[in-house]
């Protein structure tokens, strides 16, 4: 199964080396499920040509806004919009959770409630807990239509949303290991998210997490039968 991966931004100067870009910390993320990979830069109008170059879409994440006036976004939603409606599995991590939820007809803004950075327990619809890391201030505050809510938290109500066998979106990073976060919190988070915030996310760095876990739920998406 090929996998396009549709990226939305770029790894931090300095952490490329150690980490590698977005699309390169999904191929990781997923590398052990069989899955072949393409990797176009959207955040550089680099688009594919159609829906169906692969047999599922992945948006990573960005940090750009999705209601910012960028010259990709309208494309980008477009293209998602069509595959969509055709069908082809999509998933979307922190900004792709945000934009697909936009191009369908959910409304994304800056959260009052300020940042989420770094290790983040979230509850599952069937009660149990996972922990990701997060590091966003935008948020999904109004849900598309054809969304369910699979887990929250108190900060994020929308934190995973399913679209039926479409589509399935995640606010938080399972790409993200605490060494990339860390990388984040100096290349990124200083002078722009709250001291106390950043110190806090730094000295849970070690927070074992529920990326493996979640790697295997976006893989059983991907690969679902589907008429």
């Amino acid at each position: 199964m090929k996998i396009g991966i549709l990226q939305t931004g770029h790894s931090p100067e300095g952490l490329v080396a150690d980490f590698g870009d977005y699309g390169e910390m999904f191929k990781n993320l997923l590398g052990g499920f069989d899955f072949d990979f393409q990797v176009y830069s959207v955040v550089d109008n680099e688009f594919p040509a159609d829906i169906h170059q692969a047999d599922g879409w992945l948006i990573t994440g960005s940090r750009f806004g999705a209601y910012e006036d960028h010259a990709w976004i309208p494309p980008l939603e477009d293209f998602l919009r069509a595959a969509y409606a055709a069908n082809v599995p999509i998933v979307g991590i922190c900004f792709g959770h945000q934009i697909l939820a936009q191009a369908l007809g959910g409304k994304v803004e800056k959260f009052q409630g300020g940042w989420s950075v770094g290790a983040t327990d979230y509850q599952l619809k069937d009660g149990a807990d996972i922990t990701l890391n997060a590091w966003h201030q935008d948020q999904v505050t109004q849900r598309p239509a054809d969304a369910t809510v699979l887990a929250s938290s108190a900060f994020c109500e929308n934190a995973i949303l399913a679209y039926g066998n479409k589509a399935l979106s995640i606010q938080a990073h399972p790409e993200y290991g605490g060494g990339f976060i860390g990388g984040l919190i100096a290349k990124r988070g200083r002078g722009v998210v709250d001291d106390d915030l950043l110190n806090a996310a730094q000295s849970k760095l070690d927070t074992p997490l529920s990326n493996s876990w979640m790697a295997e739920r976006m893989a059983e998406f991907f690969k679902q039968p589907r008429g």
